[in-house]
């Protein structure tokens, strides 16, 4: 099982350095992009795949060489709840002081959902910049 957790632990960093990628030049460019979802939904399960694994691992005895490797292996999965979290407040702040969104034009409608998506992926792609930061001290802590 630590072969799968080392090919997970390559996978966390793969999935989240596209996802924070993709999503980084899409919100640089003003753009929402619809493939910037998958490529987050495929990073934050093999976020979770690997914490599973890793904790299987650690409740077998298994020890990782570094104290820490199991703190930088188990934050990711807090960060990306937190992101979700951060995700929906954004959201209702651009909501914020509109009484009917239906009674709005469909210009000013197209033009908030814009800026919804915008706002959001910018927080999901800072929280998968921390990911990988924190999966590369997971891997080096780990002796990968």
């Amino acid at each position: 099982m630590t072969g799968l957790h080392l090919v997970l632990g390559i996978a966390v960093l793969g999935t989240n350095a596209a996802a924070a990628g993709w999503g980084g030049v899409s919100w640089v460019r003003k753009r929402p992009s619809l493939v910037f979802w998958p490529l987050l939904r495929g990073a934050q399960a093999t976020v979770a795949a690997q914490v599973v694994i890793g904790l299987m691992l650690s409740a077998r005895g298994a020890e990782a060489p570094d104290g820490l490797h199991i703190a930088y292996g188990v934050a990711p999965l807090v960060i990306t709840l937190l992101s979700e979290g951060f995700r929906a407040t954004v959201a209702l702040r651009e909501l914020e002081g509109i009484a009917d969104v239906e009674g709005l034009d469909r210009s000013e409608q197209v033009a908030i959902a814009r800026r919804v998506a915008l706002a959001e992926m910018g927080v999901m792609t800072m929280g998968a910049l921390l990911i990988l930061t924190l999966a590369v001290r997971a891997y080096a802590t780990g002796g990968g």
